[in-house]
């Protein structure tokens, strides 16, 4: 056995480095977290190759006494905490005392600091942690540490480093974020000799969220407020069409602090369910007030992770404060059809051209209307097509509600299309909602009646005018919507009606698939499947719930089999949630199906009876909006 040796100060410091020190970006940050701690009011970050071969941060902060420069590069030195009951309450960001000596232990350092009474500062300079210099120098108020040649001393970790250009951008990421943390701090960020990011401190987080993410971010943010008994929350998050395929726009801070959390991270994306489409992920910039007693920052060396005492409160919380902002929110999506960007205000929208005034003025109208039609119905077009699918329970009973609707709320317009619609005389406008014009929902109650259904394209989308816009629904998304809702609702009141099949279907299963079928036995039975063995390695399925009623029983049952492969311990929350969704998708009317347009109206008004109506379970948009603006600039009625 070798003999145990006592490691001296060098390699301390160097392994010490190792672990608070990664690359570019984790001296940025204790850097920059120190000037906060020091009350600074504006920090600037300039760094030169990526951070590799300079970062200087300076901030006006209330410096360094001269007497505590030396201390202040000793391993665990800080001014941040005295004993261990103090890490229980501690509010500063940094506080092990392990920053600058395991910078300095890998780098070049100088530091230049000066408080508010002394009348000179301080210049100090080290090289791979060994002092060389310590003097006086003139300098204003704060401090300036400047940090050249880092793992100069590290070949081997320096080796391991990326390209300049890559390292930059993570420091240019974390200072975005630590801007995002403190708007109350002006932080400037500088790369290579340019200015790459430079933020007011007015206090003001959408201000910052412009500056960092830019103007098309800034434009679809809902505000977050909410006080609850364990943490206050506020800050904003972002509409379902703002998501990316990482996490890299997620950004949540816990007492001023850039944390990770796997339990806030689920809550956020839990609630985003049915919002934003599969693998994608939403933004936000959340700041969550604690009790600091009730969480322990002190879990790792970069003080990136964080524990909480009650996790299941934190994430209920955090979860309904953001689930309650999405829903009952107006989220149609609003499709630009032109390169230049978002429309521009209503009241750019020009006059009617001269032309259009004259005949306009002939009609004795203010606008230009379609003719109304007369009482009597045109006899219906004949070999009209007709859906091909199945019909289903549900399918009649989506026809029945639409004809009920058509007759009593609905007035038609004609339909430019070369099918003429069956459809009742017009009837007398319905009382307008008190929302004014350019700010009501097209899915919502009190609009119904006030939209008109132009017609169908492409055998899938719908087109509807209402309130100044054109709007077009997906009727494959917005009938799996209704369904979605519908079976989860019948589900939970554990209501949900099983169809027998005559005769049964017979499957063949691997062993794998019957292990899980008899493992999950009974959630198929609450999900009205009834599976019996038939014999060998076949299985019966006598029954399908009855909105499956039609489909492939066989396939159906397959893929609900292989999706639970790909889950881990029992099934229930978010599992169970994406297991009804597969359903709801499966009996959804199709696209380039042919539906009538009393079904359309009738899928209009069960989307407005859904939670979230303008996103399918998978995340996809229900339907999308196209306004009077971009119609008038395609066809050149208004100049740029």
């Amino acid at each position: 056995m070798k003999n145990i040796n006592l490691l001296d100060s060098a390699t301390i410091n160097a392994i010490a480095a190792g672990e608070v020190v990664e690359r570019p970006a984790s001296v940025v940050k204790e850097l920059v977290e120190n000037a906060i701690d020091a009350h600074a009011t504006a920090v600037t970050v300039e760094i030169a190759g990526g951070g590799i071969d300079m970062i200087r941060v300076t901030d006006n902060g209330s410096g360094i006494d001269r007497d505590d420069i030396e201390d202040a590069f000793k391993r665990h030195a800080t001014s941040k905490i005295k004993n261990a009951m103090d890490l229980v309450t501690v509010g500063s960001l940094g506080f092990r005392g392990e920053a600058l000596s395991s910078i300095a232990a890998v780098s070049q350092i100088e530091l230049i600091s000066k408080t508010r009474l002394d009348i000179v500062g301080v210049r100090y300079l080290a090289e791979g942690g060994v002092k060389h210099l310590l003097e006086d120098v003139g300098c204003p108020e704060g401090t300036t540490i400047i940090v050249r040649n880092l793992f100069f001393n590290t070949p081997a970790r320096k080796k391991f480093l990326k390209s300049p250009a890559a390292e930059g951008s993570g420091c240019a990421d974390l200072v975005g974020r630590l801007a995002l943390s403190r708007p109350d701090i002006s932080f400037k960020l500088i790369s290579n000799g340019q200015t790459r990011l430079h933020t007011s401190g007015n206090s003001k987080l959408r201000d910052i969220i412009y500056q960092i993410y830019g103007r098309d971010v800034s434009l679809h943010l809902l505000e977050a407020e909410r006080q609850t008994p364990l943490m206050r929350i506020s800050g904003y998050i972002g509409k379902p069409i703002l998501s990316r395929g990482n996490r890299s726009w997620e950004n949540y801070f816990i007492n001023g602090r850039y944390i990770k959390s796997a339990v806030i991270t689920k809550a956020i994306e839990d609630a985003y369910k049915t919002f934003v489409m599969i693998h994608r992920f939403p933004f936000t910039a959340l700041h969550i007030q604690m009790e600091p007693e009730l969480t322990d920052v002190n879990v790792h060396p970069r003080k990136m992770e964080i524990k909480f005492d009650e996790n299941e409160a934190v994430y209920s919380q955090v979860f309904e404060t953001v689930r309650g902002i999405l829903q009952g929110r107006e989220l149609t999506p609003a499709a630009s059809m032109s390169r230049e960007g978002s429309p521009k205000k209503a009241e750019n929208v020009p006059s009617p051209e001269p032309f259009e005034l004259k005949r306009l003025a002939m009609m004795g109208k203010g606008r230009s209307e379609p003719p109304a039609f007369s009482g009597k119905k045109p006899a219906s077009r004949q070999g009209a097509q007709t859906c091909s699918y199945q019909e289903s329970p549900e399918k009649k009973d989506l026809k029945r509600e639409g004809s009920q609707i058509r007759e009593e709320k609905h007035p038609w317009r004609e339909n430019f299309s070369q099918e003429r619609l069956t459809v009742p005389a017009p009837q007398e406008k319905k009382e307008e909602p008190a929302a004014p014009p350019g700010k009501r929902k097209l899915l919502d109650k009190s609009s119904r009646g006030l939209y008109r259904l132009i017609g169908q394209v492409f055998g899938t989308y719908w087109m509807i005018e209402f309130d100044g816009k054109l709007y077009v629904m997906d009727q494959h998304a917005a009938h799996e919507k209704v369904l979605f809702e519908k079976i989860r609702r019948d589900f939970q009141k554990n209501t949900l009606a099983v169809q027998q099949l005559a005769p049964p279907a017979v499957i063949t299963l691997t062993p794998i698939e019957q292990a899980l079928a008899e493992k999950y036995k009974d959630y198929f039975q609450e999900l009205c499947f009834e599976i019996e063995p038939f014999g060998g390695d076949q299985y019966a399925i006598y029954g399908v719930p009855v909105y499956l009623f039609g489909m492939n029983a066989k396939d159906l049952f397959i893929e609900i089999l292989d999706n639970l492969t790909q889950e881990s311990g029992n099934i229930e929350g978010s599992a169970m949630t994406w297991r009804i969704a597969s359903m709801a998708c499966k009996a959804a009317v199709k696209g380039n199906s042919r539906i009538s347009p009393q079904e359309a109206l009738a899928l209009i008004d069960q989307l407005t009876e859904c939670e979230d109506p303008y996103n399918c379970p998978h995340g996809r948009p229900t339907i999308i909006s196209f306004s009077r603006y971009e119609l008038d600039k395609r066809f050149k009625r208004i100049q740029d």
